[in-house]
């Protein structure tokens, strides 16, 4: 299949509802929603909400709530970069060839617009009129993988231990809990709401999720590789920045050329986990073999 098309199509399709969703910043309180919207579209590739229309793909024909569920996850994406980019955590300068939010708005505004981008992710999935064919008892799972892909025990828990890992000699069990929350719970979040507003099976979510486990660790060695080999003009960030934070990363264990083989791996058992689904699960074979072949 064309997994450039398709990621271009479902790109589309997500900024297309993020833009309706999301106030125009002539809308009061305007500074917070033009910075809101400042990171929003400032180019991302919308991997995480198109995995999850794929995992919903991949089990038949999904409601229309899967689009708002799907762009759910951006908007927790979004917020997290503009809040890793603050002086406090990063201190990045520049985000997808772009000055970073707080660079351009404040600090003070930075944190508001991700906090904000935070709470309207949850609106979203929470309203009735946006839910069209997906039961309360499915939306509330959807809500609850939600939280916990993004919280204290996932997403948010890995950024904390991620600081506190700076500048330690940290082993590799360690590196991989930190990245398994991080990055991993929030590509698990995305790929088990997909599959729930697909009233996948008990079977089906099982190798749903252990799909997303293995390109979540596999995006994170693309990512620790990409942030060696990788130019500012192509990443549109600084490279090298993790070495520069005193930051261990799978280069740092294993090399470039063996992370790099290890990323296929994961690549590879995340696909031979789709073994019983049919060709509707395409897309997410090709999302895994794309993580790694990524060059941003």
């Amino acid at each position: 299949m064309d997994i450039s098309g398709y990621l271009e199509e479902q790109r589309e399709r997500v900024d297309r509802f993020l833009e309706r969703i999301i106030p125009d910043k002539t809308v009061e309180p305007a500074a917070l929603h033009d910075a809101m919207r400042y990171s929003l579209f400032a180019g991302g590739k919308r991997v995480r909400p198109i995995l999850a229309i794929a995992a919903a793909e991949s089990i038949g024909r999904p409601p229309a709530a899967l689009l708002p569920v799907a762009s759910s996850l951006e908007l927790i994406h979004t917020y997290s970069l503009i809040h890793d980019d603050l002086p406090a955590m990063d201190d990045d300068d520049y985000r997808r060839g772009k000055l970073t939010n707080h660079k351009v708005y404040g600090e003070a505004m930075a944190i508001l617009a991700g906090d904000a981008l935070l709470t309207l992710a949850f609106e979203i999935c929470s309203r009735a009129d946006l839910m069209d064919g997906l039961d309360a008892s499915r939306q509330v799972r959807v809500i609850h993988e939600l939280a916990v892909g993004s919280g204290h025990l996932g997403m948010v828990g890995g950024q904390v231990l991620d600081i506190q890992a700076e500048n330690k000699d940290i082993d590799l069990a360690s590196l991989q809990t930190i990245h398994a929350r991080k990055t991993g719970m929030l590509i698990r979040a995305a790929v088990r709401m997909g599959a729930i507003v697909g009233s996948a099976t008990a079977d089906q979510l099982d190798r749903l999720t252990g799909f997303a486990e293995d390109i979540g660790l596999a995006f994170q060695i693309a990512d620790d590789v990409l942030n060696v080999t990788g130019t500012r003009e192509q990443l549109g960030k600084n490279a090298m920045t993790d070495a520069q934070r005193g930051k261990k990363t799978y280069p740092t264990f294993y090399g470039v050329d063996g992370a790099r083989k290890l990323a296929d791996e994961c690549v590879s058992r995340a696909i031979a986990r789709l073994g019983p689904f049919d060709a509707k699960a395409d897309p997410l074979r090709e999302l895994a073999r794309y993580i790694t072949s990524r060059k941003n």
